[in-house]
């Protein structure tokens, strides 16, 4: 109970202080009201500024139209919220950092080669998207792996218990939100133990993430348990300009050799223990073998950053021992065979490419993997996410590949997580379904995985929602897959998902009241800054 007082006593008094300070500017405006004429004219003129910015940035065409639009309805404030507010406001200096930081585990990852030249013979689609993540995203692909789809919280949870309990060296979580319970009670019992056996326990989560789900000071707990700790971008309760970017992955890596991404927090309702939204649909990939030092890579580049220090090439390299090695007709990899129920254990074959998405150097991966899956389809494009906040180029991606012939489907949660949004969503129906794409909703409460499966052949298992912070804003990551036999696995969990999830005809968009379809229109124009 004194948990939960702390944890509801943090999130009220950041709320207090921000309104405090509010209050404190509009008593300052108002007493200094005989300076009106100079102050309205100053941000008038500071408004009229940001939009010429605006027009000629490189943001995206929707993030601009929302902003021009926010700042002609209040020109008075509008230039000022677009500066505290907007964007990636991390300073040059940080910024900096993180790059050079990134370099350097590029440099890592690729200076042994990868395996892009094998699919240069083989399939030339396969090729360019591998070579796009190696260039420009620095991560190289894999072909020495086992992958085993997990098609719901609740195997990997299990999962991840079995592995954690393996463990020999070292365990490195990174996610976005931790909140106790269930599940996160079961997993810190095992690190607890490991750590006091002398293993490597380190722990990254999102300030922002967990504002509401953990007490003040908790990582300085996890220090207490021997359990290293680090916290993404603390919340200051000060009016600050640095509040937009977040630390969204969920990375599980085990000495190196075994790891986890999906969209799975460490949080009961992701294992229905709890009903927050109806039944709780979610998805993860568990990878063993080199590919998994990508994850660790991932890792262990955000701690240098958090904790101003080098990356150790010993932990980098701490699994490259335990390297499945797939010629081994003995590995015991190889005849693992998968206790989830309904899923078969993946043999050794196919390509991944585990990846990292940083909103800081200006090169949006994760849409650009997304366009890439669905521009190159040739038969069918199968989606699940929870949120369709998408721009005209993915709008029209999408609406394309439908209208010539291209089985695109696409399931989205019946009960939203947050009333804004499910209704944002809601308004791409109508284009989507006019131009063939088929919409579902998951009726039995709320869809959470982000997964791509395309022409059976394609996919992506992590944590990027289809909206503008996950494309843009965050930090994320996900695993590129080609030739897998665990996207068999994806293709049989999406009709599972269809079988139970309700189609969206244009005759139930009909049925939508006017009001509805005004606040839907109201809310889509600014989706960009939800």
């Amino acid at each position: 109970m004194k948990q939960y007082q702390a944890k509801a006593y943090k999130t009220t008094l950041f709320i207090v202080i921000m309104a405090l300070q509010l209050i404190l500017l509009i008593v300052f405006l108002i007493r200094f009201n005989r300076y009106f004429s100079i102050f309205y004219g100053f941000n008038v003129a500071l408004s009229v500024a940001c939009v010429f910015w605006i027009l000629n940035n490189k943001s995206n065409p929707s993030y601009k139209i929302a902003w021009i639009i926010l700042i002609m309805l209040f020109p008075v404030f509008g230039g000022l919220f677009y500066l505290f507010f907007s964007g990636n406001k991390t300073s040059r200096k940080t910024a900096g950092r993180i790059l050079e930081i990134s370099k350097i585990c590029s440099e890592i990852l690729c200076a042994d080669g990868d395996r892009n030249d094998e699919l240069k013979t083989g399939n030339q689609d396969a090729f360019n998207q591998s070579a796009y993540l190696k260039d420009y995203a620095g991560y190289p692909l894999y072909r020495n792996l086992y992958a085993q789809y997990l098609a719901n919280g609740e195997a990997k949870f299990e999962k991840l218990k079995e592995e954690l309990a393996k463990a020999r060296q070292s365990i490195y979580l990174e996610y976005f939100i931790i909140e106790e319970g269930l599940m996160w009670n079961s997993i810190l019992d095992i690190l607890t133990e490991k750590a006091a056996a002398g293993i490597d326990v380190r722990i990254i989560y999102d300030a922002a993430g967990c504002l509401e789900t953990l007490p003040m000071n908790y990582s300085r707990y996890l220090e207490g348990k021997g359990i290293k700790c680090c916290v993404f971008s603390p919340l200051v309760p000060l009016l600050s300009p640095r509040l937009n970017n977040r630390d969204h992955r969920k990375i599980a890596v085990i000495d190196g050799h075994t790891g986890f991404v999906g969209g799975i927090n460490l949080a009961d309702e992701y294992i229905n223990h709890i009903e927050k939204h109806g039944h709780w649909k979610d998805a993860a990939l568990m990878i063993k073998g080199e590919a998994v030092r990508s994850l660790t890579v991932m890792f262990l580049s955000m701690w240098s950053y958090l904790r101003n220090e080098p990356i150790d090439p010993e932990a980098v390299n701490a699994g490259s021992s335990s390297t499945v090695d797939c010629e081994a007709a003995e590995n015991p990899y190889l005849q693992a065979k998968s206790d989830v129920p309904g899923i078969e254990a993946a043999p050794f074959d196919g390509y991944l490419c585990p990846f990292a998405d940083s909103p800081l150097d200006g090169e949006p991966v994760s849409q650009n993997v997304y366009l890439n899956l669905i521009n190159k389809a040739e038969q069918s494009v199968y989606i699940t996410t929870p949120y369709l906040i998408i721009d005209h180029e993915m709008v029209n991606a999408l609406c394309n590949a439908a209208k010539c012939g291209v089985d695109v489907r696409i399931i989205t949660p019946h009960q939203g997580d947050k009333w804004y949004v499910h209704p944002v969503s809601q308004s791409y129906y109508s284009t989507l379904i006019e131009s063939g794409v088929k919409i579902y909703e998951y009726e039995p409460g709320f869809i959470h995985s982000k997964t791509f499966v395309v022409d059976g052949c394609f996919g992506v298992v992590g944590t990027i929602n289809m909206d503008y912070r996950s494309l843009y804003l965050h930090f994320e990551c996900g695993v590129w897959m080609y030739q897998c036999s665990c996207l068999a696995d994806m293709v049989k969990d999406f009709e599972d998902i269809l079988a139970v999830g309700v189609e969206i005809t244009k005759e139930d968009l009909k049925q939508i009241s006017l009001m509805k379809r005004a606040l839907m229109s109201l809310l889509r124009i600014f989706s960009p800054l939800m």
